[in-house]
């Protein structure tokens, strides 16, 4: 693999990793800028390993000692778990950092698009993902209103089977 090659995946990993973490970062979020562009760069490099190791070691080779590009694809997505859950807190019966583990886990997803070459669908996830965090708050924000207004107005439900 040509080494321009591989400097523009790695590139374009960062960068889209980058504008993901941007927006957690300007939500003040523990895993931001720095942490995205880590994720997306190191799964991308993952996969260039990956990859290489395939190219590297040719149709030739026996089987059993041929690199599969899947497995260390895989490895990743169980390694991203671990990264998103040491994110997520409770706090007061209520959950904290659920998007921002799910978008450690799509940042990575764009790192290993971007490390095997599939810079579509790198650039359209972090396209759709940085509209669904950013486009879809002002809509959950009058969900959240809607629902305080409607449980404002309601009477408490009656628990039937403590009454029995």
């Amino acid at each position: 693999m040509d080494e321009q090659i591989v400097a523009l995946r790695l590139a374009l990993a960062a960068l889209l990793g980058g504008v993901l973490g941007l927006e957690r970062e300007v939500r003040g979020q523990a895993a931001g800028l720095r942490t995205h562009i880590l994720v997306s760069l190191g799964a991308c490099c993952f996969t260039l390993a990956s990859v290489f190791i395939e190219v590297a070691l040719g149709p030739d080779t026996p089987e059993g000692t041929r690199g599969d590009i899947s497995r260390i694809a895989s490895q990743v997505v169980v390694g991203i778990g671990f990264l998103g859950a040491g994110v997520i807190l409770r706090h007061n019966g209520q959950v904290k950092g659920l998007t921002t583990a799910a978008n450690l886990w799509l940042t990575a997803s764009v790192g290993l698009a971007a490390g095997l070459g599939f810079y579509f669908a790198a650039v359209t996830t972090m396209t759709i993902a940085l509209l669904c965090l950013a486009g879809l708050r002002p809509l959950e924000r009058a969900i959240r209103r809607y629902r305080k207004r409607r449980s404002a107005t309601r009477a408490p439900d009656v628990d039937e089977d403590a009454e029995a």
